[in-house]
């Protein structure tokens, strides 16, 4: 279904993508996994048509490059950032965006109760929580049941509760024969939506493994970013250290390392002492070293 071939893509001098190749057939679902700057999200719009490359992609047979817009037919894209006009309304939306699909007759009522939306059709979008947003951004790449989903971490600015629902949602959606490409550095989505892991390196194609094989070796080097109040910081990190922990502060919270079987142990240790965790993602220790240091700030750092 789809067919990436030798795809390179500079931007100036830099290779955002070198040389990369990639087969999904119908049905397949395979996750995009690197650092920032990997060239995931650039990977990703080549195959949409965005972006000039060499090399060549197919989606169901058709070329991206000559026969762009029958590829693109085959395509519901949900991006990271999601732009609607705040002041269009819900179900006006679906309509909005099925004529540009070309259907001459998009049923809004369905469509949102596809993805949990129901009664919500005469709201404005400035009305909808950042995940309802989401739910709606899918609902409008669902329009038309495409054979292709692509997804460009599109949880990134979601909360745990929005997280796991918008990820419960996708689930549901999953296993009907659509063919599923999308990028994530949340381990959690990857091993509930990927059969593949493509892991991307320097805008190369290092590795292409099973998905257990991968969510396997990452649990082996699982690191807990929790987000707590600043005020209290410092005082979780005593009492982590105390337990024999190596938390890290960083300008959002704490970086923790954990063992697989120890996962719970930040949260029992910190409930005790009565000082809450707003928001918790295990990653891997790539993305932890990451975000350490985009977001420590001076006086945090050692």
């Amino acid at each position: 279904m789809i067919r990436i071939e030798n795809i390179a893509m500079r931007f100036g001098k830099t290779a955002a993508v070198n040389g990369v190749s990639l087969h999904l057939d119908s049905g397949d679902s395979v996750a995009l996994w690197g650092a920032n700057g990997a060239g995931k999200t650039t990977l990703i719009r080549c195959v949409l048509g965005l972006l000039r490359y060499r090399g060549r992609i197919t989606l169901g047979g058709h070329d991206v490059r000559r026969h762009g817009k029958r590829a693109r037919l085959l395509v519901g894209y949900v991006p990271q950032e999601i732009g609607f006009y705040d002041d269009l309304g819900v179900a006006e939306a679906v309509r909005f965006f099925g004529r540009l699909k070309g259907l001459s007759h998009a049923d809004a009522g369905a469509t949102l109760d596809r993805v949990g939306l129901h009664g919500h059709e005469h709201k404005r979008i400035r009305e909808l929580s950042g995940g309802m947003k989401q739910r709606l951004a899918l609902a409008i790449a669902l329009l038309g049941d495409p054979a292709v989903l692509v997804l460009d971490e599109v949880t990134a600015s979601l909360d745990a509760v929005g997280r796991g629902e918008f990820l419960a949602l996708l689930e549901q959606l999953s296993g009907m024969g659509r063919t599923l490409l999308f990028a994530s550095h949340r381990i959690e989505e990857v091993a509930s939506l990927a059969k593949r892991v493509a892991v991307l390196e320097h805008g190369r194609l290092k590795e292409v493994v099973p998905c257990g094989d991968f969510a396997a070796r990452i649990a082996r080097n699982a690191v807990l970013h929790l987000s707590i109040a600043a005020p209290i910081r410092k005082r979780a990190v005593e009492l982590l250290s105390a337990e024999g922990l190596a938390p890290q502060l960083n300008g959002a919270g704490l970086l923790v390392p954990v063992a697989p079987e120890h996962k719970a142990v930040p949260f029992r240790i910190l409930a005790d002492a009565h000082i809450p965790v707003d928001d918790f993602e295990l990653v891997s220790h790539e993305h932890a070293a990451r975000i350490g240091t985009e977001r420590m700030p001076e006086e945090d750092r050692p």
